[in-house]
């Protein structure tokens, strides 16, 4: 193990990287699932992400593609085989951690027709069925707060995907208060907490720790950069605070 944190993080991060790091024991959100969107493009490099994030702690990671309308169309029986595929090439290995998988929904106009229709979405935490959903990073949906009614009512737990890095709720917070209020969850990207995305996404990321708004903790990890960066994330002051609130992940 000492090895391996030599190799990602350098010669002195067995000391850098805490040992409660394994106390999440599940990672909610990432994009490990090969070829099917901007995250790993290879089974190979699959695996490298898995043998880091079983590195770093974790004992379980819950794998969520993209689908999107427009870009990424991904489908629930796609994203399955790649985790059937994923799991296989894992047994071989003989690594021990679970693998399972849901998505990362953008909110446009396909997601809220295939709401209205009743389709099934990939959730997980099962009877739970948490559901994640992005938004635009830019642009307010006018339809935020109708469609956060519909999952609901549809029996969903609408999870927000990374809330700090929005850039048109910087100004805004009482707007993810209001939201909060309404029964979304909020899921904080790990490497937000290092000033990864940029100096506003750190900030709204502590505001809502200190607020004490942060239900879930994910990785978001796409490539081998993501891993390497989450030595200054877990340094930061906040990643201890962030550990002392009552989060979903070790439930998972």
């Amino acid at each position: 193990m000492v090895s391996f944190f030599r190799k990602i993080f350098g010669s002195n991060s067995e000391e850098a990287v805490p040992a409660n790091l394994a106390a999440l024991k599940a990672d909610m959100h990432s994009h490990v699932l090969p070829g099917l969107d901007d995250g790993a493009e290879t089974l190979e490099k699959s695996l490298g992400l898995v043998e880091a994030l079983i590195g770093l702690g974790y004992t379980k990671l819950i794998m969520t593609p993209h689908i999107m309308g427009d870009f990424y169309k991904n489908t629930p029986e796609g994203i399955r085989e790649k985790l059937t595929l994923l799991k296989q090439a894992v047994q071989e290995k003989g690594w021990n951690i679970q693998l399972d998988c849901a998505a990362e929904y953008y909110l446009d106009e396909w997601f809220v027709r295939r709401l209205e229709e009743n389709e099934p979405l990939l959730t997980f935490g099962g009877e739970k069925k948490y559901l994640l959903f992005e938004t635009s990073y830019i642009n307010e949906p006018s339809f935020l707060k109708a469609v956060v009614f519909e999952m609901l009512s549809a029996g969903y737990k609408p999870v927000l995907a990374h809330p700090e890095r929005y850039t048109y709720l910087y100004s805004k917070f009482d707007e993810l208060k209001t939201l909060h209020e309404a029964g979304v969850l909020m899921q904080v990207n790990l490497n937000s907490l290092g000033g990864y995305y940029s100096d506003g996404a750190k900030r709204v990321a502590e505001k809502l720790i200190d607020a004490k708004m942060v239900h879930l903790v994910g990785t978001d990890t796409h490539s081998m950069k993501h891993i390497q960066f989450m030595q200054k994330a877990i340094a930061s002051k906040y990643f201890g605070k962030l550990m002392q609130l009552p989060l979903i992940n070790p439930q998972l």
